[in-house]
């Protein structure tokens, strides 16, 4: 057989296949026709590195609106169920219809509570001078769901898509142009809206908003609106510009993405490579055709188009993950091409099973020796293997390699070990490529019977959702933010996470690996059957096994990915078996050691019942995932008692019952509450609101923020991960106190939502009068003390949800609760008033960090009195000033409705704290922060980068 020579190997394998593409990267944020050839002048361009996400960045300040706005949906309007074309007219009589208030919902002002229904609004609208004689823009506001709009009989506008082709713009701001000629101007002209109704509410719901726009923020231009946080998409441009090296000619030379939101274009020097719809998956092109001499210039280009509504969540938009050049032999292991399972798992051994594809990308037959080597967490050989393997010309084949491991430290989240496997492919005694991927010898098993259990132990999933933003950083998957993210989850008790509704990054696996944090690693959102015009349905036919492939093939040598899921509250979910059946098999496919789960809800459609038709959706899953319906666990199981269950989405304000349910039964194997922590867009799905107010789904301008996380964006507590720290055993008694209500108000919580409670008692103007004080324990009983005082106690147990509640007339001091078990304290929880502000204080996560773009430090900002107590009604704007290695990266706030710049160095602290995030610039030094506030002692912080 030929021996391989091809004598052009100067780089050294074990050096490392994959380089960082990060940096030098040149971005437009517009579009740029002829971008992509290679003499393109990008010269003004901005140089930036990746990770980059510009929907956080500020936009440029808006040019004065060439029209006129006129908002008209707040006052007093006619309503009529039903629909007739005439009512348009603009001299129709409507004297008879119901008189009601915008903005409402209909099943609010009217009592229509029917589904797939027509109604229609008129009112006489007064036309203000500055829009007489000129055309103006008339803002109409939010329609649930479908509408269009005409003034004076003439059609001015419409939004969302009408019965046979019904498709909804719920939460779409209504901007209608008025022709200047169909204005009488006289108090005479009339507007009508005929609205059609999907499902649930229905109407007018929400007023028009002015354009505005502050830092990245601009709810007039965002297509996503409330939904994705009030943020812009749009086209953007990004090249790079580089070179090859002597030593790297005549290797195979590819780019690799992580993640492009979204619709990607590549080009290397003016060659269409290809395109990628999808936000979520990595994808890689072959450079090596295009590619010019060693020395020469080369330009990628990357044109990548967030545009529409394509997502229900903040998104962001740009290449937000991290890429890579991979240069390798022509014969070589491609990318993500070795897979590492371990069918035997025992304190006493392991077997650990390698399958690694080899390509040849030659024309010329090979024989090569594929040598396995298994590397301890220390870097030191455990076992090596080999085996021969034949190669022909321009074909790819696979080798199965077994090592044995004594006594090996198994992966756990108490003990994450990780091993390492290389792969190293050898011809004529010369290494030609070498691949090395990380791996954790552990055991998963599941039934009904035993639950969830992990290398031989039944093991509950604390679990909470994610969404993937990073705060006040955006999208971008910077690897400290994506480890910090998994760190905070550890920390509050969650030892599992699920990835909504996509996969996640290499780097928020690489560190859910090191910390011991197990993973639901989930594909898509939609099927064919989308939730927004341009969503991933629009591509799911053609690319679903193509994306499938990138996830799996990706992640599946992560040991904390436990669980495969195919989908989230998928429309056809009861009627697309044959669907799931493929993305099953797809799944397998790749990896057939993990089970398979899908998040499963209500129907979309009505007339439909859950014991007849649900058993089609879940049909092809290992685990049932439930959102949102612990009442069928029971009767489920009933039913099917083979069929394993978690909730794949929870209420917080419902953890006890979900949890006790979890507890109580084998079969269910864990709860994932949405969500785990704050994320940006679904604005305000976590609110509460008084009886006075209108309640919508989402809470409008300025909200921003979800406001449903037990940990807030910037990674601080909020009330509910108290309470979950309680029902966990975590904490034997937390407190809370209620912001107080104006007489005769009460509170409605949504569904995501938790009590307006915090951590304070400092409520000055509330002196002597009562105010709810919450109480969360696992102990027999509660005893509430006032500086020294006691008020009173009370039972607590299950049949209380672990809570009580006391009324207490408020006197600024001490406020202590004690748990008491058999009559003895055993635990408390003290609140103390704050005096004054009176100076600030600045705390690091980490003082030393890496001298690398991809590290950072986290400062957290309080305002304190003089006895250093975080003063909780302290709002106040602290300036920061950054000198040495470093820059501000972003600032931000918990505030779920302060809709600033993440980029000024200015923020204005809520609950008395806020944050500020350092990045090296590259090299080693100190970064200094200062952060001012007008009355208050300064603060200054240095972090060592190193």
């Amino acid at each position: 057989m030929a021996a391989y020579c091809p004598g052009v190997s100067d780089v050294n394998p074990a050096a490392g296949r994959d380089r960082s593409f990060d940096s030098g990267w040149r971005f437009l944020r517009a579009d740029g026709p002829g971008a992509e050839a290679p003499g393109f002048d990008d010269a003004a361009w901005r140089t930036l590195d990746v990770p980059h996400d510009w929907s956080i960045e500020d936009l440029p300040p808006r040019e004065k609106s060439p029209v006129p706005e006129l908002p008209v949906t707040i006052g007093e309007w006619r309503f009529q169920k039903g629909d007739e074309p005439a009512w348009k007219a603009r001299a129709f009589d409507d004297r008879n219809w119901q008189s009601v208030m915008l903005p409402d919902t209909w099943e609010h002002h009217s009592e229509y509570t029917a589904d797939n229904v027509y109604g229609w609004f008129r009112r006489r609208i007064e036309i203000p001078a500055d829009c007489q004689g000129k055309d103006f823009d008339l803002l109409l506001g939010a329609i649930d769901d479908v509408d269009e709009a005409w003034l004076n009989g003439e059609r001015i506008g419409g939004t969302g898509s009408f019965p046979p082709d019904f498709r909804s713009a719920w939460n779409v701001q209504r901007r209608y142009r008025v022709p200047a000629a169909l204005v009488r101007g006289d108090g005479s002209d009339v507007l009508a809206v005929r609205v059609f109704d999907g499902g649930g509410n229905g109407g007018i719901h929400e007023a028009g908003i002015r354009s505005v726009r502050v830092g990245p923020f601009d709810p007039g231009q965002s297509e996503g609106g409330a939904s994705t946080g009030h943020v812009v998409g749009g086209t953007g441009w990004y090249r790079k510009h580089f070179a090859l090296t002597l030593a790297e000619s005549g290797q195979l030379v590819a780019v690799r993405f992580d993640g492009v939101y979204m619709n990607a274009d590549v080009w290397i020097n003016g060659h269409l490579l290809g395109n990628h719809p999808y936000g979520y998956t990595g994808f890689e092109f072959d450079l090596t055709p295009y590619l010019k001499s060693a020395g020469e210039e080369n330009v990628i280009a990357v044109r990548v188009r967030n545009e529409g509504k394509n997502s229900r969540w903040y998104s962001g938009s740009g290449i937000y993950r991290h890429t890579w050049l991979t240069v390798t032999n022509p014969i070589h292991v491609p990318t993500w091409g070795v897979s590492v399972t371990t069918p035997v798992v025992s304190q006493e051994k392991a077997v650990v099973k390698i399958a690694s594809e080899v390509r040849n990308a030659t024309d010329a037959e090979v024989d090569v020796v594929v040598r396995a080597r298994v590397r301890d967490a220390k870097g030191e050989a455990v076992q090596t293997t080999e085996s021969k393997l034949h190669l022909p010309g321009s074909q790819t084949r696979s080798v199965e390699q077994h090592v044995d491991v004594r006594a090996p430290k198994l992966w756990s989240p108490d003990s994450p070990e990780l091993y390492s496997a290389e792969i190293e492919i050898v011809a004529a005694g010369q290494t030609l490529d070498m691949a090395s991927t990380r791996f954790g010898i552990r055991q998963i098993e599941v039934d009904a019977t035993n639950g969830f259990r992990l290398n031989g132990q039944m093991l509950k999933l604390k679990g909470g959702c994610l969404h993937h933003d990073n705060g006040p950083l955006g999208s971008a998957a910077i690897d400290r933010a994506e480890e910090r993210r998994v760190e905070l989850m550890k920390a509050n008790g969650f030892n599992a996470i699920r990835t909504s509704h996509n996969p996640p990054s290499p780097a928020f696996l690489d560190a859910c690996d090191r910390l011991g944090v197990l993973v639901i690693d989930e594909a898509f959102d939609c099927w064919e059957v989308g939730k927004n015009g341009q969503d991933y349905s629009v591509s799911f036919k053609g690319w679903a096994a193509r994306d499938i492939a990138s996830m799996v093939r990706r992640d599946r040598n992560h040991p904390s990915v436990v669980i495969w899921s195919i989908g989230n509250e998928i429309p056809e979910q009861f009627r697309a078996e044959a669907i799931a059946k493929m993305l099953r098999e797809a799944v397998l496919s790749h990896d057939s050691t993990r089970p398979i789960t899908q998040a499963i809800c209500s129907d979309w459609s009505k007339g439909w019942n859950w014991d007849q038709f649900s058993d089609v959706g879940f049909k092809h899953l290992d685990i049932g995932g439930y959102n949102y319906h612990p009442e069928k666990y029971e009767s489920d199981h009933a039913r099917n008692p083979q069929r394993v269950m978690m909730g794949t989405e929870s209420y917080p304000k419902d953890f006890f019952d979900y949890w006790s349910l979890v507890e109580q039964h084998p079969y269910i194997i864990g709860d994932f509450v949405w969500t785990g922590m704050d994320y940006f867009g679904e604005s305000g799905i976590g609110h509460t609101t008084l009886s006075s107010e209108k309640d919508t789904f989402l809470k409008p301008w300025p909200w921003y923020n979800a406001w449903c996380g037990d940990i807030d964006v910037c990674g601080f507590k909020k009330p509910q991960s108290y309470y979950r720290d309680v029902v966990w055993r975590r904490s034997q008694i937390e407190m809370m106190v209620h912001t107080p209500l104006p007489n005769g108000v009460t509170e409605g919580v949504s569904s995501w939502g938790w009590p307006d409670e915090i951590r304070s008692w400092n409520w000055p103007g509330q002196e002597g009068k009562p105010l709810q004080v919450a109480v969360y324990s696992r102990c027999d009983s509660v005893r509430l003390e006032l500086n020294g005082r006691v008020i009173g106690e009370k039972p607590v147990s299950a049949a209380t949800k672990l809570t009580v509640r006391f009324e207490v007339p408020y006197q600024p001091g001490e406020l202590c609760a004690v748990g008491l078990i058999g009559g003895k304290p055993v635990a408390s929880a003290l609140l103390r008033t704050a005096g004054e502000p009176k100076e600030i204080r600045l705390t690091a996560d980490r003082s030393k960090i890496r001298a690398d773009r991809n590290d950072l430090s986290y400062i957290t900002v309080e305002i304190v009195d003089q006895s250093g107590i975080v003063v909780p009604t302290a709002a106040i704007p602290v300036r920061f000033t950054v000198t040495g290695a470093g820059e501000l990266a972003a600032t931000g706030s918990a505030a779920p409705n302060d809709t600033s710049s993440f980029h000024v160095p200015v923020r204005q602290s809520y609950e008395g704290r806020c944050l500020a995030i350092l990045r090296p610039q590259g090299g080693p030094g100190q970064i200094t922060l200062q952060a001012e506030a007008d009355g208050l002692k300064a603060a200054t912080i240095v972090v060592r980068t190193q």
